[in-house]
């Protein structure tokens, strides 16, 4: 139940902050910006606290430990897989026409003498 309202909490906090962005119209523009930071850096400090935010935390860490750990391919792996999709493309968009061309001449020449 404390979690709960941790969040709900933090929520508002966020929402505040940007109620302070419209409240604050008259006032310069670094100032409405500020706002909205505060309400968001107030909401995070608050979420943080929680169950589910030190989860979200762990889990974030998680994440970036495997993304670590990701082979990312080279340019040159890039390039070719990328001319592959490329050339993939173009044999499908030739076949593609070439079939809804076959098509049309059987249904509309052959079948209803539409000429």
């Amino acid at each position: 139940m404390a979690d709960k309202l941790k969040v709900a909490l933090a929520l508002a906090l966020i929402a505040a902050g940007v109620v302070g962005f419209y409240l604050l119209s008259e006032q310069a523009l670094v100032l409405r910006v500020l706002s909205v930071l505060a309400g968001v850096a107030a909401g995070v400090a608050v979420a943080w606290q929680s169950e589910p935010g030190r989860r979200f935390v762990a889990f974030a860490r998680e994440s970036i430990t495997e993304t670590k750990k990701v082979v990312w391919p080279s340019r040159k792996e890039t390039v070719q897989t990328t001319g592959l999709v490329f050339a993939f493309v173009v044999v499908m968009a030739v076949f593609l026409w070439v079939t809804d061309k076959s098509l049309e001449w059987v249904l509309y020449d052959l079948i209803l003498g539409w000429k």
